[in-house]
């Protein structure tokens, strides 16, 4: 097949889109289609064989003062989706979404005249471009890793001001995806948890989402036999600043566990966050926690190896590729009941109430002190992993529903 994939930010460092992106995009290639990536800033290094189209944006949300402009063209932010980017970006909207997908319709209307597609495939962007997709008569489906809507109510929910709310309500495209993902002709998803909840705040028909879960690439997230368990040592690895990742549940928790036990944070985002950095003092657990600041893969496996025991306190996962590569590694999992955690971990890891750090530290010191059970949840968690999230069967399942949506269309 011929297959164009779309992902507004393509880097595996901007998150977990640009991750699915590399892996869905490689596995792809190895499965012989021709693979076409139409991709926003930052890029993504994929292999040479897969063809990337690169969407320039100018930034205008981050860019303050006279910084939008562009010197090289001043004019530059007079054509239509960049002045539309500009304006709304100054009433706190994130355009990048709604342009990338514009911007990605006419690239799509231009490739369609040298390469004929199969099938276009959403890395959850779902902006108003898709819609116009339709009508180059290719089947357009999405992956939703899960509804926005869910990280914009744990925002307000913690929103100290009706001024703080209102801009999170700005923030989030809500209406535009929740239009958009009834219009398209499939909906791949992530887990049970995540279709449901689709289901639920997007009104998606169970019928039109297909759950593929992740994988996880086990030649690189594996156990290491050269590297040694570091006593004491547990992780939590994702952006301790995002809200949804449950971090500061985490933080309350560590004034409760045993002597002996300190947490490694893998996180490049958040080393010199200021809030974050009251917050521990203030819990004054601060002899407890280090920061590795960015890490690369290689040096996140280690990390991941060293660990006894790795802790996704999420209020909210989709998926949680951290409890799934700490389980590759030979790492028990401490999870929270959060979304599809608990499909995830299974009977491979222990699982907690969301937002409850008394349990969560309760869990720590239970698991610490039982290492007949470490081991045994490590043996579940690499079987697990093996069993449910490789990426070759979830690809050939991708490439199942991509013939389906052609025959139907």
């Amino acid at each position: 097949m011929k297959i164009c994939l779309l992902c507004y930010r393509g880097n595996p460092y901007s998150g977990g889109q640009g991750i699915y992106l590399k892996y869905v995009a490689e596995e792809l290639l190895k499965q012989g289609h021709e693979v076409h990536v139409i991709t926003g800033p930052p890029y993504p290094f994929l292999d040479k064989s897969i063809i990337v189209h690169k969407i320039h944006n100018n930034e205008y949300f981050v860019k303050k003062g006279n910084a939008f402009i562009n010197m090289n063209s001043r004019l530059d932010i007079l054509q239509p989706v960049n002045f539309y980017e500009y304006f709304s970006s100054r009433f706190g909207v994130f355009p990048e979404i709604k342009s990338f997908s514009i911007r990605a319709y006419f690239k799509l209307r231009e490739l369609s005249r040298k390469h004929k597609f199969d099938v276009i495939h959403d890395n959850q962007c779902l902006g108003y471009g898709l819609l116009l997709m339709r009508t180059l008569g290719i089947p357009v489906i999405a992956t939703i890793h899960h509804p926005l809507t869910i990280d914009r109510d744990t925002l307000i929910s913690r929103s100290v001001s009706i001024k703080n709310a209102f801009k999170t309500i700005m923030f989030y495209p809500v209406l535009m995806q929740r239009i958009v993902a009834k219009r398209l002709d499939h909906i791949i998803t992530v887990s049970e948890n995540s279709m449901i909840s689709n289901n639920h705040y997007l009104s998606l028909p169970l019928e039109k989402q297909t759950v593929i879960f992740n994988g996880i690439d086990t030649d690189i997230f594996r156990p290491l036999d050269s590297v040694k368990k570091k006593k004491g040592k547990i992780i939590f690895v994702g952006n301790a600043a995002d809200s949804k990742k449950g971090f500061s549940y985490l933080i309350k928790a560590m004034k409760s566990v045993n002597d002996g036990i300190k947490l490694t944070v893998v996180d490049g985002i958040s080393l010199n966050n200021k809030g974050i950095t009251r917050f521990i003092n203030k819990m004054g657990v601060s002899d407890k926690i280090e920061f590795t600041g960015t890490a690369s893969t290689e040096e996140l496996v280690r990390h991941y190896n060293e660990a006894e025991i790795a802790v996704v306190p999420s209020i909210h996962e989709g998926f949680g590729f951290p409890a799934a590569e700490a389980m590759a590694c030979g790492t028990p999992v401490i999870a929270s009941d959060g979304g599809a955690l608990p499909e995830i971990t299974g009977d491979a890891g222990i699982t907690v109430p969301a937002r409850d750090s008394e349990k969560l530290a309760e869990a720590i010191n239970s698991l610490y002190s039982n290492k007949k059970a470490m081991h045994e949840m490590r043996d579940k968690g690499l079987i697990r992993v093996k069993n449910h999230f490789t990426w070759e069967p979830a690809v050939r399942r991708m490439t199942e529903v991509y013939m389906r949506c052609k025959s139907n269309l």
